[in-house]
């Protein structure tokens, strides 16, 4: 099974790459077999002035924090879509590679993000292009959700009590009597007062009549009785049965309006579905995006914070990590011992807050760190 919180950490090289990579495979191996390692390939990027590394620097953990957000909205949001449809939950893709391979197996897109361009020209396109596809996501999120409101409150009507849902699938075209004179009520009825309905709707007023009342539905709290009368006396009817705790529902029986009803609630239907087929199809590709922005994002993240760590030229290696929770002491441990002569008592003090402007993890190193939480 995949790992679902990696480390992408940056130590400063002293002889050569190549050993150095020797060294942390060698040490993981024998001290951490565990723990999965890979090499995360940073291209030389444009350095520009320390002023302008520092100025980006501050922005980092900020642009690192909505981008990664998003990602995680984008997952949510096709979690939701998933289950929903009732389909089998897909590993999340980058181009048709799985996210995690797609980390692990990091390559630079020197097409889309010169590695000429400056820092900052590449972190703010990012940022704008993540922007986009969440202001996107606000508005196909918005149009599926007032698609799906109006589906439900139709359902809440199918579904509610007697005294409130929607009568019109109860009624067949027999049971309503319709003519110059006569008309038919719609009555609920509580449960448990049927006995002194049947007893007393006759006597509720004048000219009712007799034995016309017919039970159609009965729920857990009320049943549905028909009841004709004449029209002239319907009102006094109505205010009768009231004062009974009868309940007399306004209803017009119309084949006409019945089936608009039916085709409406069928176009809803329809609408919900392909809405949600399309939102699922556009979060796959678009949580793609996001997730390729975020890791051309932590690779200049990686390039600065290694600069400001370790000085010019730029000379040091990135790898990513996934140590067990058990393994993650051990690991920091072996990290630490590969960064030579650096001073890493300073980088354990009680007052540290590591290098100014740094943003990395909230413990301190002595080594560029940070984690990635692709769950």
């Amino acid at each position: 099974m995949a790992a679902s919180r990696y480390w992408i950490v940056s130590l400063p090289v002293q002889t050569s790459h190549s050993s150095l990579w020797s060294r942390l495979q060698e040490s993981i191996s024998k001290q951490s077999f565990d723990t999965p390692l890979y090499r995360f390939t940073v291209p030389d990027l444009r350095v520009g002035t320390l002023d302008s590394l520092l100025s980006l620097s501050d922005d980092l953990l900020k642009s690192n924090t909505f981008v990664e957000g998003v990602s995680h909205k984008i997952r949510r949001q096709v979690e939701e879509l998933e289950r929903a449809s009732g389909v089998e939950t897909g590993a999340l893709t980058v181009d048709g590679v799985p996210v995690d391979s797609y980390l692990t197996r990091f390559v630079w897109d020197d097409a889309k993000y010169p590695t000429m361009s400056p820092l900052r020209e590449i972190v703010d396109s990012i940022h704008v292009q993540v922007a986009k596809i969440e202001d996107d996501l606000k508005v196909r999120v918005a149009e599926y959700n007032n698609v799906r409101s109006q589906l439900n409150a139709i359902n809440r009507k199918q579904s509610g009590s007697l005294a409130v849902r929607d009568l019109t699938g109860l009624v067949k075209p027999e049971d309503i009597i319709t003519s110059e004179h006569l008309v038919t009520l719609l009555a609920v009825v509580p449960k448990y007062s049927q006995k002194e309905w049947l007893v007393r709707y006759e006597t509720l007023t004048q000219y009712v009549v007799p034995r016309s009342s017919k039970k159609l539905h009965e729920d857990n709290e009320y049943a549905l009785y028909t009841v004709t009368l004449f029209a002239k006396v319907a009102d006094n009817f109505k205010n009768s049965a009231r004062d009974k705790s009868f309940q007399i529902r306004d209803f017009e029986y119309s084949p006409e309006a019945q089936e608009t009803r039916k085709k409406e609630l069928e176009k809803l239907v329809q609408d919900q579905e392909t809405m949600r087929s399309s939102l699922l199809q556009w979060c796959y590709a678009s949580y793609g995006e996001v997730f390729s922005s975020w890791m051309h994002f932590c690779a200049v993240r990686v390039f600065a914070e290694s600069i400001l760590r370790y000085g010019l030229p730029p000379s040091f290696l990135a790898a990513v990590l996934a140590p067990s929770p058990k393994s993650e002491k051990k690991v920091r441990s072996i990290l630490e011992g590969l960064c030579g002569t650096l001073n890493s008592t300073y980088w354990k003090s009680d007052d540290d807050v590591g290098v100014a402007g740094l943003g990395g993890d909230a413990d301190s190193h002595p080594y560029a760190s940070f984690t990635i939480n692709i769950i």
